[in-house]
């Protein structure tokens, strides 16, 4: 299965906003193997698209095959989304549990947490907006997995935000509430973020994590 870094090649490249991609163009990297041409082509697709709009076809295309050839790796176009979306999660998981893990203190594992996960959503941008709101279009059995891991992630903020009231860091009356807000503070980010904003994904990340320390109160 693809690793999850090896789709950066194929998202991260920006369309000019005045010449639309030729429809049928690949959009996979053509070193790549056929899965991860498939997986790029299919989180391209997803995030142009949406899950419905797209098609097998417009899949196969990207990754420079035929129809038939995406049937040969996944059963359905619902086995590509979820492929997508457990390693997008997986790779976010990962990312979050290290951003935490570097701080010493709560404000630093906060600060860590909300900068980093908002680069790679920009980083990522357009396989973070199928992973964000793609999700539902799952079968409830790949949904359940993929929940569990949101799931983790909501709990791994949440510790730092309650840590964090015990030391007396964060002023927050409710931590499960207060991690939602923040988290979709950092989820939005896939969905207005385009190559064209002139902002770096370091400033962007800066921005949230400065949010993110008023939201919670801290040094009130």
């Amino acid at each position: 299965m693809l690793s999850f870094p090896l789709l950066r090649h194929a998202v991260n490249v920006p369309q000019p906003t005045s010449t639309p991609p030729v429809t049928g163009a690949r959009t996979s990297d053509p070193d790549a193997s056929t899965v991860e041409r498939l997986l790029q082509a299919a989180a391209h697709a997803f995030a142009d698209k949406g899950f419905h709009a797209t098609t097998t076809r417009d899949i196969a295309s990207g990754a420079g095959l035929s129809p038939a050839g995406v049937y040969v790796h996944f059963g359905s176009k619902e086995e590509l989304l979820f492929a997508l979306s457990r390693s997008g999660h997986e790779s976010a998981l990962r990312l979050l549990r290290a951003a935490i893990s570097d701080g010493s203190t709560p404000g630093e594992q906060l600060v860590a947490a909300m900068a980093r996960f908002t680069e790679w959503h920009v980083e990522q941008y357009q396989v973070a907006r199928v992973v964000q709101y793609e999700h539902h279009h799952l079968t409830p059995e790949h949904h359940a997995e993929v929940l569990a891991l949101r799931k983790e992630m909501d709990s791994l903020v949440r510790d730092v935000l309650d840590r964090g009231v015990a030391d007396g860091t964060f002023s927050v009356d409710d931590s499960a509430d207060t991690a939602l807000a923040l988290l979709s503070i950092v989820v939005d980010v896939a969905r207005w973020y385009s190559p064209t904003i002139r902002r770096t994904p370091t400033e962007i990340g800066a921005t949230n994590a400065a949010l993110a320390l008023r939201l919670v109160g801290a040094g009130h």
